[in-house]
């Protein structure tokens, strides 16, 4: 193998033309020939044991030379870019020259990472809001408690009202006929969650246990296609009532769902860790915003490459989302109408602005020659397990120190700019100041990482239900 040439292109793309020799080919043939033989009849030959000759004068000299190419263009591609240092992105778009006795060459045209110029990384202005808690905040937080402690308790004396929850039946049709997944039996719908179409819950207001009734109801102009601003009937029967049982704010709820033994010691305790919270979301989003204004202000010619790989990762990574969910990919775009085309358009101006954030930070850490020493490695592996209740030795088993090193690596650049960068008040922000490529809009998938590059029982409605 040799390479002739290796051009520069726009956009961090590479041509590079290669060259395999006679002798590299005549092995490719061989082998080629050893491969495919056995499924070649010849007459007077057992399979597989024609001559390559014989073989060769029945069907022409070239008869194994696709094959071959297959066979020898792999490793003689990887050959070059690991003799012209290119660290590539993607797979190459590859045309094949010329083929024959004397061997092949080809041309393989491929994205490399871009080379990076860091703008101003060190004292920029990023707002970061100033936190507190109020009395209104830990009443909040305590109710939400109580919730979470609350009970079903079944009401017969009266008709259904909002914020109760009913358990229904329903049949629904359209022109008479039902349809698939307007059918529902022993729901719980809680009146005025929203989680049934527009108009649904409020029509069950106001029945009484055993009654039954007919709702008419027209879906959405965006709702499935199958139904989308179709007027349909549903055929509701109420067969119970619930109500939510709130325990009583004191010092026995305080014991029930703490360690105190206070209500007052509660408060104080959910007080404290709300501020925490918030002093920390605070500090992460002064961080992201300090690297945010970074990545927009680095200079580098990024590959589309680059791009599209990240945007199917952000795919990939809200296809499982789904799945996680219970909701199968294919049934959710079926549902919703939508093209994984257009999916993977929408996630294009998120996954720039997560390919320039990694950009950024990878310029940032070889400018400050930044490392992960062992000790920082293994500090990690025991943060991680105890995060996760693991072993350290089982963490160490799934987590290989490569990936912890970048992780840590990563943390020190983002680190050193946060440390660095100018606190603000949001609202002195100059509004001509560069944002990071960070869109409001996402295909629903992810916001760019700063740290890290690439890791009840109850009857639900059906799909194609009433529910929105």
């Amino acid at each position: 193998m040799s390479v002739k040439s290796c051009e520069k292109l726009e956009k961090s793309m590479v041509a590079l033309t290669v060259e395999v020799s006679a002798e590299e080919f005549e092995a490719a043939v061989e082998k080629a020939y050893r491969k495919q033989r056995g499924s070649i009849r010849v007459p007077g030959f057992r399979p597989g044991k024609a001559p390559r000759k014989i073989i060769e004068n029945m069907y022409g000299s070239g008869v194994f030379y696709e094959e071959a190419v297959n066979e020898a263009l792999p490793d003689a591609y990887t050959a070059a870019v690991k003799e012209q240092e290119l660290e590539v992105v993607g797979y190459p778009e590859v045309e094949l020259l010329s083929v024959g006795k004397e061997g092949f060459s080809f041309k393989a045209t491929v994205a490399v990472y871009p080379e990076v110029t860091l703008g101003q990384y060190k004292g920029v202005e990023a707002p970061k809001a100033e936190v507190s808690v109020t009395d209104e905040d830990v009443e909040g937080r305590v109710k939400e408690m109580a919730d979470r402690n609350s009970r079903m308790v079944s009401v017969e004396d009266r008709a259904v009202a909002k914020g109760d929850v009913a358990n229904i039946d329903f049949d629904g049709f359209l022109d008479g006929v039902p349809f698939d997944g307007g059918k529902g039996d022993s729901f719980d719908l809680e009146i005025g969650s929203g989680q049934f179409v527009p108009g649904f819950e409020d029509q069950v207001a106001g029945m009484s246990i055993s009654e039954e009734k007919d709702i008419d109801i027209t879906f959405p102009e965006d709702y499935h296609a199958d139904l989308a601003g179709k007027t349909v009937v549903f055929h509701v029967k109420v067969n119970a009532i619930k109500v939510k049982e709130l325990p009583a704010l004191d010092d026995e709820f305080a014991k029930d769902v703490s360690e105190f033994d206070t209500l007052d010691e509660l408060k104080k305790d959910v007080r404290e860790k709300m501020l925490a919270e918030r002093e920390e979301a605070a500090k992460r989003a002064f961080e992201d915003a300090a690297m945010s204004k970074v990545a927009a202000g680095i200079q580098a010619d990024i590959p589309d490459a680059m791009i599209e790989e990240q945007a199917k990762r952000f795919v990939d990574n809200f296809r499982m989302q789904l799945q996680s969910q219970g909701v199968p990919y294919e049934e959710y775009m079926k549902m919703t109408g939508m093209e994984e085309e257009k999916l993977l358009a929408d996630a294009r101006v998120p996954a720039e602005g997560q390919v320039r954030m990694d950009l950024a930070i990878a310029a940032i850490v070889k400018a400050e020659s930044l490392e992960a020493s062992d000790e920082d490695v293994e500090a990690e592996y025991n943060k991680m397990a105890a995060q996760y209740g693991m072993d350290v030795e089982n963490v160490k088993k799934y987590l290989d120190d490569a990936v912890i090193k970048e992780q840590i690596v990563r943390a020190k650049a983002v680190e050193l700019v946060a440390a660095a960068a100018v606190p603000v008040k949001p609202e002195e922000v100059k509004a001509e100041e560069p944002k990071a490529e960070e869109p409001a809009e996402e295909p629903k998938t992810e916001k760019p990482k700063r740290t890290r590059k690439k890791k009840a029982e109850s009857k639900e409605a059906p799909a194609e239900t009433p529910a929105e």
